[in-house]
């Protein structure tokens, strides 16, 4: 198919409305999904309920490998795959469901600048201490990851993953820093975070954005995910406008609309809370 033609069937589908069967995939909650991609799955969800888009929650244990891009979260929507938050986003967008639309250019250039930021630091300091910590490798990354496969299977995919991961860490500067040098980017990105946010309720006033769904996601996963250190968690809960936060919409994304009937599985529904 020509790419004109490939545009053109995009455009049909992002005419069509929101389905209600929507899925997402995700790998196996209780004995195989990481801090990272957990993360990343709860910023998808947040950022659908934002949008009032129901979607039903599905866990495979080969999701990783179903995603058109190697990389969980993905929702099927229609004859649509699409993974990950930009990309989702931008397809939302497409059907006429945005969250940012109402800020101007600057404050859209700054958003963008945040969520580079937490992509960069958090979730890249998340990658780090799952791949390349030796103790939270071999007690909680290597064993989840390889749960759901058989030996030797189970040990050469894991094997695969972490090298790959060592192999950005290496790429991008990281592979030299130590633990300690790691758990301080977190915190001065908590505190760019936690300076932005201030006393509003959302990063950009009183209405949510992609960066809210963002920051919420990795946030609420690092206070609510058990590692072989409390260090990572510490370094969240110094701030406590940004625990507000975390509250503020696991109370009205998730607890509200559950109780009002919203389809679909909530992420926070069988795990852990901050309330």
């Amino acid at each position: 198919m020509s790419l004109a033609a490939e545009a053109f069937v995009s455009q049909m589908a992002a005419a069509e409305p929101w389905p209600e069967n929507a899925t997402l995939y995700q790998p196996l909650r209780e004995d195989q999904i990481l801090l990272s991609d957990c993360a990343s799955s709860l910023a998808v969800q947040a950022y659908l309920r934002m949008c009032g888009l129901p979607v039903r929650v599905c866990c495979r244990a080969n999701a990783e490998y179903m995603s058109p891009s190697g990389k969980v979260p993905f929702i099927h929507v229609g004859n649509q795959v699409v993974s990950e938050l930009g990309p989702i986003v931008q397809f939302t967008k497409a059907k006429g469901h945005s969250l940012s639309d109402g800020l101007d250019d600057v404050q859209r250039a700054e958003m963008k600048a945040y969520m580079e930021l937490v992509n960069n630091m958090l979730l890249t300091a998340e990658l780090y201490i799952q791949w390349c910590d030796d103790t939270t490798s071999s007690e909680i990354t290597r064993p989840r990851y390889s749960s759901p496969y058989s030996w030797p299977l189970n040990h050469i995919l894991a094997y695969q993953k972490q090298w790959e991961v060592r192999r950005k860490m290496n790429a991008i500067g990281w592979a030299g820093k130590t633990l300690e040098q790691v758990y301080e980017d977190v915190s001065q990105c908590c505190q760019a975070l936690s300076q932005r946010l201030g006393t509003q309720p959302y990063f950009f006033n009183k209405q949510p954005t992609e960066l809210d769904a963002l920051v919420f996601g990795h946030l609420f996963t690092i206070l609510t995910t058990r590692l072989t250190s409390d260090e990572l968690s510490e370094k969240i809960k110094s701030y406590s406008n940004l625990l507000s936060f975390c509250r503020r919409i696991e109370q009205t994304y998730f607890e509200e609309q559950d109780r009002d009937g919203q389809s679909g599985t909530s992420q926070l529904s069988k795990g852990p809370s901050l309330i």
